[in-house]
């Protein structure tokens, strides 16, 4: 039974990195962690903490709406920081991005993420 399939994005940011976007597995949404990447691969807001997580923020969504799902349907997330100082910015996003009832959610400081200007990675599971 083959019930999985990729998740492709035009233009795809990811792919000079060999990741997929993510995949869609019967109802469920697997995403590959969104970094400040816009989709021309460019880093976005280095060295600005909020603007870097409106633009996960915004790479989340062209994902979900690719696997044929949105935000509202996000059941779990994992966050990973560069520095555990930006967890109140974290706390007001959730507050921003989510409605009750919120995601599960797991977060941890990282010593870096792929490119050293990041500061922010958020991989999902949704359901479609």
């Amino acid at each position: 039974m083959n019930n999985r399939q990729a998740i492709t994005l035009n233009p795809d940011p990811l792919a000079p990195y060999a990741i997929a976007p993510g995949w869609r597995v019967g109802d469920m949404l697997f995403l590959s962690g969104q970094a400040a990447i816009d989709e021309a691969g460019n880093i976005v807001g280095a060295g600005d903490f909020d603007q870097q997580l409106a633009q996960v923020f915004i790479n989340i969504d062209r994902v979900l709406a690719a696997g044929g799902s949105d935000r509202e349907k996000i059941v779990k997330v994992t966050i990973y920081l560069t520095d555990m100082a930006f967890f109140p910015q974290i706390v007001e996003a959730r507050k921003h991005y989510f409605s009750e009832p919120y995601p599960a959610d797991t977060i941890v400081e990282v010593k870096a993420l792929a490119l050293p200007d990041l500061m922010v990675e958020i991989d999902v599971i949704a359901t479609i």
